[in-house]
């Protein structure tokens, strides 16, 4: 499998709400790293866990944007929504023999758009 359908593996296996099955396409001596709240990951069974224990109204949906694939770094725009919360993940994911070693996370939070910028732009839903 190329790096690039590792990483759709993994979305897919996430898209089903059981982590400790996602978490097999991770390498066990995992790293992941949430970079706004200095946060890290260690290890496929904390992957699973802290994923398991995430407090959701519903299930977890996962609904891929865009994924660019160079070499062993492939980068996903994901959006996510339990039905109460509708957030994005951007991943930077690093694959080596056919398992994520690494992933890099940012949550960006949505605001509103700032008045004096109006003229120039458009807002979308």
């Amino acid at each position: 499998m190329t790096p690039k359908d590792v990483v759709s593996a993994f979305w897919d296996a996430m898209a089903t709400n059981d982590f400790a099955a996602a978490s097999l396409w991770l390498a066990p001596d995992f790293q992941g790293f949430w970079p706004q709240s200095k946060e890290q990951i260690k290890g496929r069974n904390d992957f699973a866990a802290i994923n398991t224990a995430y407090p959701a109204a519903a299930r977890w949906q996962f609904d891929v944007q865009a994924i660019v694939a160079e070499g062993d770094t492939v980068v996903t725009d994901v959006a996510i929504t339990d039905g109460a919360i509708n957030t994005r993940a951007i991943t930077f994911h690093t694959v080596k023999d056919g398992l994520i070693t690494h992933q890099r996370e940012y949550w960006p939070d949505d605001y509103p758009a700032p008045a004096w910028r109006a003229q120039w732009v458009t807002v979308s839903d």
